[in-house]
């Protein structure tokens, strides 16, 4: 992109406005408490990340968590001091962090899990789950991800873990939301995250001390509710029997700053094979999701070797530098996709048989889909790359 004077001006204004909302952002994390928040602790450990696991959830009668793909390595404290060190360390200015992965919605309602950084605390999950509720500081740090909280506005939030089950007490506030897709969204949400924690199997819901059987708009609350698949796509009548098997895809949001993951049923067995001639179809809702692979594109075929996925595309592919990014997120879609199978820990990729030059050899796993401060770094980059392109 090329800029006249007064353009670079303009951009270079616009840039140094995001340093300072960034700024002001990071320190809203660190000083401010999110809206809702109440002092009953919680006895959740620190998120993990197990190999399999898909997201979205359906309200279940005592039945077990469901299997699916969680595709990253387990999140793990920065800093594993215990509490009496931890309050040594606030007193002396410096306050320990550890990892939590929070879920936010995009502009289109899909769910998207983003790992943040946050002052180590009792009571993580309740923590966690208080960072979802909209408020000022909330939604500017959702914001500068190009994203949205899930919670309305006041909700107080009452957490009791026990045995695996998680007990959650929502406050009258959550009886207002706009419509079901919203309280979808945050039922949805909810589950996804507390079941990142080890010690959380299932999930409860009480809304004001009661329980109920419905919201107002006819999302089920009743019951026990485990992991289940994240941002299902419209299932065709077709696909509507027990031979359909969901997989999970990752694909860029619209804003090339997030992955989303995405779960799609499918007749032929959810392997790696599957997931990445499906990945390459493209998104089913393409205005609000963006391709993996350049137009055209084939997929030639998969092959697993040693841990290392083998994926050979036609010549097309190497048009995917011509993405504002060069191609980076579609490229870390194609790897989550593959990783998430067991057995899977790289990716090497092939253009009619010759080896594609990803600038890194093999692809290997991110460290999570989504890192807050990874994404706003990433953001700053490419804007400055835009900026100073004076050819």
């Amino acid at each position: 992109m090329k800029f006249s004077g007064n353009q670079r001006r303009v951009y270079l204004l616009a840039l140094a406005l995001l340093v300072v909302a960034v700024a002001l952002a990071s320190t809203w994390s660190l000083w401010g408490r999110p809206a809702g928040q109440s002092t009953a602790p919680d006895t959740a450990t620190t998120p993990t990340q197990d190999p399999q696991s898909t997201q979205g959830s359906e309200p279940s009668q005592g039945s077990e968590p469901s299997q699916g793909v969680r595709p990253e390595a387990s999140p793990q404290p920065l800093d594993t001091q215990t509490s009496a060190e931890s309050s040594g360390a606030a007193q002396a200015g410096g306050a320990s962090k550890t990892s939590t992965i929070v879920y936010y919605q995009d502009n289109y309602g899909y769910l998207v899990p983003v790992m943040c950084s946050v002052p180590m605390e009792d009571g993580i999950a309740k923590a966690t789950l208080n960072m979802m509720v909209q408020s000022v500081g909330n939604d500017m740090q959702a914001a500068r991800l190009g994203l949205r909280t899930v919670l309305p506005e006041n909700t107080k939030i009452d957490l009791d873990i026990s045995h695996g089950l998680a007990r959650i007490d929502l406050s009258k506030e959550v009886l207002d939301m706009a419509d079901a897709a919203a309280e979808s969204n945050m039922v949805n949400a909810i589950v996804q995250t507390l079941t990142e924690f080890d010690s959380v199997e299932k999930v409860e819901f009480l809304i004001d001390g009661k329980k109920r059987e419905k919201l107002p708009h006819g999302t089920s609350v009743g019951g026990t509710f485990t992991r289940g698949d994240i941002n299902l796509e419209s299932v065709e009548p077709t696909m509507a029997d027990a031979t359909v098997q969901p997989v999970t895809l990752f694909f860029p949001g619209d804003s090339g700053a997030v992955i989303v993951p995405v779960t799609r049923m499918v007749h032929s067995r959810p392997d790696v094979n599957t997931a990445v001639l499906e990945l390459a179809k493209g998104p089913n809702n393409a205005e609000m999701l963006e391709n993996v692979v350049p137009a055209g594109c084939g997929l030639i075929d998969v092959k697993v070797e040693n841990g290392v996925a083998k994926l050979n595309f036609t010549s097309e592919f190497v048009n995917l530098v011509q993405n504002s990014d060069g191609g980076r997120m579609a490229l870390k879609a194609l790897v989550l996709t593959c990783t998430q199978f067991d057995g899977i820990d790289s990716v090497e990729i092939y253009v009619d048989g010759k080896k594609y030059d990803a600038s890194a050899g093999e692809l290997g796993v991110p460290s999570f889909m989504n890192v807050a401060d990874s994404i706003v770094y990433d953001y700053i980059q490419t804007q400055s790359a835009m900026l100073f392109d004076f050819d």
